[in-house]
């Protein structure tokens, strides 16, 4: 059952304006999601390091876990996001740039991953966050952005290995319809 909080967190990003923010992605450029074009942006708490080892009590988070597969699934549906029109594909985290590539790298990702360690975004948009170990991580979200403009919004992301496959029947059924 989904916790009417959470569901209201995503409503009211639904139409809302990218705000003049942009980020240092993991292939070297600064990046505004306010660009032209239909951008997808999944939002993950954090990826753990090569060795695994996440914070203590991580596996106790509901929805923490699952930040890896997430990634994997939408590296290994880019050209299908392609297909349907997505011009820009990102990963968003609170994690620094230095830390993601090593992840990016590993996880041998077609597309940046975003860092906002500022939480720029994040409070200008008002994402739903949490703490653990220390630091502000995003609660898992996707956004659909247009021309700037928040199109839909996926929140909660119950499973997160499976949110590309969600993003994909998204755009083919209900985009541009």
């Amino acid at each position: 059952m989904k916790n009417p909080q959470e569901d209201s967190a995503a409503i009211r990003l639904l139409g809302m304006e990218i705000p003049d923010v942009t980020l240092k992605a993991t292939d070297g450029t600064t990046v505004d999601l306010k660009g032209p074009g239909l951008s997808v942006v999944y939002a993950y708490p954090r990826t753990s390091p090569p060795d695994g080892s996440a914070f203590e009590g991580w596996d106790e988070i509901p929805g923490a876990r699952g930040c890896t597969p997430q990634s994997c699934a939408f590296r290994d549906h880019f050209s299908e996001l392609r297909r349907l029109g997505v011009s820009r594909l990102f990963g968003l985290s609170t994690q620094t740039t230095e830390y993601q590539k090593e992840a990016a790298e590993r996880l041998h990702l077609p597309f940046p991953l975003l860092s906002d360690n500022s939480l720029s975004l994040a409070n200008a948009l008002d994402l739903p966050t949490f703490e653990s170990g220390g630091f502000t991580l995003l609660k898992r979200l996707t956004m659909i952005i247009e021309e700037g403009t928040i199109k839909h919004v996926f929140y909660p992301v119950y499973l997160p290995d499976e949110n590309a496959d969600a993003v994909i029947a998204w755009l083919a059924a209900d985009y541009r319809s």
